[in-house]
């Protein structure tokens, strides 16, 4: 330790932190403990990973940028209520996702605590919101959840752009934790994937987001599915700007779209879809009931979704309003 001017060195604090024997901190962090910390906390399945790992090379600069110092990557998973997720009634979706995230959110904040206590420099960004927001529109995150667990072998990502773990498949929500020492056990990438590829994302997407052959368009998913979120929102600002009055305005925007904006605004922001997920039957917890009976499943779980009368919203001209009226005659296309 450096010679300290001894206006600092008599300081009451100072003096009574240099008397006490402070405790070496572990180098390496047992994976049987951290996992057993991680699972007290709430978490549902819990795999580290080493920042040096080769699919998170372009995560090492915005990691690092978070936590100079950072060695290795904590993912954590918390499973959400699949019903809740398919319910056509999606005030019941949203509030999961929202409770979810606040759960895991909670979990990551206890690991670090508990981590923080025994000595080492961590963090834990967001699991959801908030975000980066001087960032946007571009990378928002500070790190990529989704990217890490793969990398940690938590799942693998299926066409829906969804990681699906083994077990609990798509129904879960994702954190990490950045610290900065090794941990002595990695996780390795599954060497399957749990994608059935049964394309039932595909059928469920209301704006045709999902290709076949398994092309992804992300502008059409966020047009809609995050309709109140960022982009939609300032939209939704602009259209209030352009309005001559109210009246125009009112023509401009339905009753029920003004209230579901105040509704994101005063509560949290809602998702329109995430359809892909609510039908996907992949993970061993999950499967039982497709493989028993394939047609109730999609009349159950799909059907429901694909019926459902609601607004679709898509760019002028983009090829996801032509899919939403040719394949979804009941939904209102609107075109944003």
């Amino acid at each position: 330790m450096t010679e300290l001017p001894s206006k600092i060195a008599n300081h009451p604090s100072v003096r009574r932190v240099l008397a006490r024997a402070a405790a070496p901190t572990p180098t390496v962090i047992d994976f049987g403990r951290l996992r057993e910390l991680a699972l007290a906390a709430g978490a549902d399945d819990v795999a580290a990973v080493s920042l040096d790992h080769p699919d998170l090379a372009g995560e090492v600069p915005h990691v690092r940028n978070a936590l100079p110092g950072a060695r290795s990557l904590i993912s954590l998973v918390v499973r959400m209520n699949r019903d809740n997720v398919r319910s056509p009634a999606r005030s019941v979706a949203n509030q999961e996702f929202h409770r979810s995230g606040e759960i895991i959110n909670e979990v990551a904040r206890d690991l670090t605590r508990a981590l923080q206590d025994e000595g080492h420099r961590v963090i834990n960004p967001s699991a959801t919101f908030p975000m980066e927001m001087d960032r946007y529109p571009g990378r928002i995150w500070v790190v990529a959840h989704k990217t890490v667990a793969v990398a940690a072998g938590l799942g693998v990502m299926g066409i829906h752009r969804n990681v699906i773990h083994p077990r609990f498949g798509n129904f879960i929500l994702l954190a990490t934790v950045l610290v900065d020492a090794e941990v002595s056990e990695y996780g390795r990438p599954l060497d399957y994937n749990p994608c059935l590829e049964c394309k039932l994302c595909v059928a469920a997407c209301p704006v045709g987001a999902i290709g076949k052959d398994g092309a992804f368009d992300p502008g059409a998913c966020a047009t809609h599915n995050y309709r109140e979120f960022m982009g939609g929102f300032t939209d939704w600002v602009e259209t209030i700007a352009d309005s001559e009055n109210g009246a125009d305005f009112r023509g401009r925007v339905t009753d029920s779209e003004n209230a579901s904006m105040w509704q994101s605004l005063s509560f949290k922001a809602n998702y329109k879809a995430a359809y892909c997920m609510a039908v996907c039957p992949a993970g061993e917890d999950v499967l039982g009931p497709y493989l028993e009976d394939r047609k109730q499943f999609m009349a159950e779980v799909l059907r429901p979704l694909q019926d459902k009368e609601e607004t679709v919203y898509v760019r002028p001209g983009s090829p996801a309003g032509e899919y939403a009226r040719r394949r979804f005659p009941r939904k209102k296309v609107k075109e944003v």
